[in-house]
């Protein structure tokens, strides 16, 4: 477990912030009408702020090299 952790350290950060930043923006701007598919439900707005925040920082990622 300790190794995975490792591993995915910068992946698992990334849903966390992101996560975080999905719920304040429903929080914060959100969609008081109801007719915002991502910003109307704080599920799916911690869902996507999730996904955002795995995909920018699975950027950072450090190659592997090949050794041949």
């Amino acid at each position: 477990m300790k190794a995975f952790i490792k591993k995915h350290f910068l992946k698992i950060i990334g849903i966390l912030v992101g996560g975080t930043g999905g719920f304040f923006y429903y929080y914060f701007v959100g969609c008081a009408s109801g007719t915002c598919p991502i910003t109307s439900n704080p599920y799916i707005s911690i869902l996507y702020g999730a996904l955002m925040g795995y995909l920018l920082f699975d950027m950072f990622k450090k190659e592997e090299q090949k050794t041949n």
